[in-house]
């Protein structure tokens, strides 16, 4: 879209998730005027899965895998917590910006990701010419555990032998004083809120928030949950502000990417 530069300018727009996910959002929001305020309301927990989880990692680093999937930053900080380095011979397959950007700086090699246009865990099957080509390949594909099983379903249709291990959970975490006495005054004009988790988070924790206080939904499944909360932007709030941040995130990566 042109002339973009400054159409957010003005606005202070919390950013709901940290890591490489809120680095991204933050970037894009940036380069759109606004001054972006990184306060993640949700976080990540060790797996109740933790005998697999260790079980798969152990096989990871041997090798056992052809490939293995991410769709998801955190993926990375699961590997560096355990101490396990991907095998030479796994080649990975990520979902997503903020993805990709975490494996790379990790020092990882990503043989297959998504393109621009399409940036979904979908979007990540139709590039990827390996598992269409008869073999039977072993995957491993680490998730959350409030994610859909998109990418495992899309692998096992096609006879993969996959492996699918919850590799963390998905916990609230409360925002500041100081961040909750901004929204309360309006000091913060908006709120992106990027999964149906997040909309939990925004209406338990701030209740408070002035009129013009824009809640800015990124996904179906996200607007579904915020309204059966009744959370919305104010009535003076500005609807072409909210439209301007739902496209600059989206312009900057797919917010789905916890979808497996």
């Amino acid at each position: 879209m042109a002339n973009q530069g400054a159409q957010l300018t003005g606005q202070r727009v919390l950013v709901p998730r940290g890591g490489a996910w809120g680095k991204v959002v933050a970037k894009a929001l940036r380069a759109q005027g606004a001054t972006p305020v990184v306060a993640p309301l949700i976080d990540f927990a060790h797996t109740s899965e933790v005998d697999r989880l260790r079980e798969a990692l152990v096989k990871l680093e041997a090798g056992y895998y052809d490939w293995m999937t991410a769709t998801n930053a955190t993926v990375v900080d699961v590997l560096d917590y355990n101490h396990i380095k991907i095998a030479k011979r796994t080649q990975v397959a990520v979902a997503g910006e903020a993805t990709y950007a975490a494996f790379i700086d990790a020092g990882y090699e990503v043989a297959r990701t998504t393109h621009e246009s399409d940036t979904t865990t979908v979007g990540l099957l139709k590039v990827w010419p390996e598992i269409n080509s008869g073999d039977v390949l072993r995957v491993l594909t680490l998730r959350s555990d409030v994610a859909k099983p998109v990418l495992t379903m899309g692998l096992l249709e096609r006879g993969h032998d996959v492996t699918q291990v919850v590799a963390y959970r998905t916990v609230g975490v409360p925002a500041s004083v100081h961040i909750r006495e901004d929204v309360a005054a309006g000091e913060i004009t908006a709120i992106l809120v990027s999964s149906p988790q997040v909309a939990r988070e925004v209406a338990t924790q701030f209740g408070s928030r002035t009129d013009s206080t824009v809640i800015a939904c990124i996904g179906e499944h996200t607007v579904d949950e915020a309204r059966r909360l009744g959370l919305a932007s104010g009535d003076k709030a500005p609807a072409d502000i909210e439209e301007r941040i739902v496209e600059t995130v989206l312009g900057a990566l797919d917010p789905a990417d916890m979808l497996d």
